[in-house]
């Protein structure tokens, strides 16, 4: 009886012995957030369920919003790639740093070394970095990734169009082959791109796996779905928007299965996530080419179509789910908003973006931003959003409207038009912008004017051929 009740009190310390374990394994785990930032390419505000898509399925989107927040009056800093992922990842408007448009093959300009991207502003707090996609921030090896904070790379330098089988090469373009990267090397040259998103994904989770014990910084621009679209087997016919939604499919998919990681691994809680795209979508590809329904034109313009994403973000820890904030928030407020949560420490530099979280997390209604400008190609100042208000400069841009879009991976031809006159619009009653307001509201039109001739003297606008004073050249190099 003895031995008995001596094997049944050894086992009762056993397990409590391996609880207390557990209980301390658990108290390890970084109390610091991890940060998962996943950026898509030409995807359109409506190409999510949450956002109104009706025929291409985003089970784990739509979950993502019912777990957190959705923001639908998110703009993405500018309305073209290279410019747009710069802002995201250092907090600034891209001309103040001198990244303007999509930057070629072979560029002799990147992110300049002195500019602080999230990566580097979490690698100081002791997180592990890396990226899975597209970089194009430069792709001569002073400005890759594993240059600018990230510990790893798996990816594309710039855009998936740019390699020989672009449908212009030849009449436009001499573009050579894709390389794709691990780290600094080029390890293949992309022919098919229909595996790209699952080693993307591949990537992602054993990062998180290899990483789970310390905060780390994830992350993953996916190069989809940017023309030419690719998609894997176990994706293609599955939705009801063509290849165009098989692609999103896929994406939505790749989110799952990192929130599937995270899950795994007890990580879900103390993780930040957050989904967005980098611009509107590229009406000139017709069928493979995203919807930014109910909003106007799309990528590469000012107007609501070309920098309107859809935006969601996941916190446990601190988010409620469900919610939904309406007020304007731009990309270049992620930088300063994660060293909030993280307690990092914001750039020497003068950045732009300001701490946006007490307007998510629902303590605050208001922006802290007075307004938000709308630069596009070199330095010209296209728009401003200012509250409910949207007003555009004079200034000339493309739209599809009365052409003929291309279709299956072909473009159409835009037409280019000069707005002659200041227009109004009220987003409030008018989220199409088709009613000109500017002569009904005379002294908000002049209070925009006001707020833009602030911002010329800081960054310039080339549309009036002047100089700003706070503006800091790109990285350059000399090309042999």
């Amino acid at each position: 009886m003895k031995k008995w009740i001596s094997l049944l009190s050894f086992c009762y310390l056993f397990i409590a012995c391996k609880d207390a374990s557990k209980q301390e394994a658990k108290a390890q785990k970084p109390t610091q957030p991890n940060v998962v930032l996943i950026f898509t390419d030409d995807q359109g505000y409506q190409d999510v369920g949450v956002f109104g898509a009706e025929d291409i399925a985003t089970p784990n989107l739509d979950q993502m919003a019912k777990d957190g927040v959705k923001l639908t009056s998110f703009y993405s800093a500018q309305a073209v790639c290279s410019a747009s992922r710069a802002g995201i990842l250092t907090g600034c408007y891209p001309n103040r740093i001198g990244i303007h448009n999509a930057m070629m093959p072979n560029s002799n300009v990147g992110l300049h070394p002195s500019e602080t991207t999230i990566a580097e502003m979490l690698k100081d707090k002791g997180y592990a970095t890396a990226i899975y996609g597209k970089w194009h921030l430069g792709d001569h090896p002073d400005f890759l990734p594993t240059k600018n904070g990230f510990d790893e790379w798996f990816g594309i330098p710039y855009s998936n169009d740019m390699w020989p089988l672009h449908p212009q090469q030849g009449p436009i373009f001499d573009f050579g082959p894709l390389p794709l990267y691990q780290n600094e090397t080029v390890i293949d040259t992309l022919t098919d791109q229909s595996q790209l998103t699952t080693q993307i994904t591949e990537h992602s989770v054993d990062f998180i796996n290899r990483n789970k014990e310390k905060p780390f910084f994830l992350y993953v621009p996916h190069p989809q779905p940017h023309v030419p679209l690719y998609v894997s087997d176990k994706f293609k016919g599955k939705s009801n928007r063509g290849l165009y939604g098989d692609v999103i499919m896929e994406i939505d998919w790749s989110v799952g299965q990192i929130m599937q990681t995270l899950e795994k691994n007890d990580l879900t809680d103390n993780t930040i996530v957050i989904f967005t795209s980098d611009n509107g979508p590229w009406l000139a590809y017709g069928n493979h080419a995203g919807s930014a329904k109910p909003y106007r034109e799309g990528k590469g313009t000012a107007w609501e179509g070309g920098q309107r994403e859809p935006f969601l973000i996941k916190y446990p820890n601190q988010l409620e789910g469900g919610e939904t904030v309406d007020a304007p928030v731009m990309a270049i407020d992620i930088l300063p908003t994660i060293a909030e949560l993280t307690g990092a420490k914001l750039p020497e530099n003068i950045i732009d973006g300001k701490n946006v979280w007490p307007l998510i997390s629902g303590v605050s209604s208001e922006s802290p931003q007075e307004a938000y400008f709308f630069y596009y190609r070199v330095n010209e100042l296209f728009g401003v959003r200012y509250g409910k208000w949207k007003l555009y400069f004079p200034h000339r841009y493309r739209t599809m409207v009365g052409g003929t879009p291309g279709g299956d991976g072909l473009p159409g031809n835009y037409t280019m038009v000069d707005l002659k006159e200041i227009e109004l619009y009220d987003l409030e009653a008018d989220e199409s912008e088709i009613i000109n307001v500017a002569n009904e509201h005379p002294e908000i039109v002049e209070k925009i004017k006001t707020l833009a001739d602030q911002m010329r003297s800081r960054l310039g606008d080339s549309l009036r051929d002047m100089e700003g004073s706070e503006t800091r050249e790109p990285g350059r190099v000399t090309k042999s």
